[in-house]
């Protein structure tokens, strides 16, 4: 298996792990019965919960985007040093990110970010 695809499948594993994560700290907030029910009017979770959720939710947004990339590049056989780099950069980024935003430090996350949105940008130029 190519490498980039590696990366996707360890990708969606952290993406994962961070559900888990809200599941988790959505039932210390606000009680299993009341996740286990219709949701209709679940509170909004707060603290490293509310913050886990974000995180979550933007991997997400993201993981869409890397995975398509990284499934193009491998489909076309454009694969290189450069979207193996790319996809290190994204996956490691990622797994700063959740700890950064976890942590709610604002500045740091947002660079963070940035830099797997870089990632993902070295594997795109490699498709052109």
């Amino acid at each position: 298996m190519k490498p980039e695809l590696t990366l996707l499948v360890w990708s969606v594993a952290l993406a994962f792990l961070q559900v888990v994560a809200v599941a988790h700290g959505a039932t210390m907030q606000v009680g299993l019965p009341m996740l286990a029910g219709n949701r209709d009017n679940v509170p909004a979770l707060t603290s490293w919960v509310g913050r886990a959720q974000r995180a979550h939710h933007n991997m997400i947004e993201n993981l869409v985007l890397f995975a398509v990339l990284v499934l193009v590049a491998v489909v076309a056989g454009k694969t290189n040093a450069t979207t193996l780099l790319g996809a290190e950069i994204f996956f490691w980024s990622r797994v700063v990110y959740a700890a950064v935003y976890y942590a709610g430090i604002p500045w740091l996350r947002t660079g963070v970010w940035g830099v797997s949105v870089v990632g993902m940008v070295m594997i795109f130029l490699q498709l052109l």
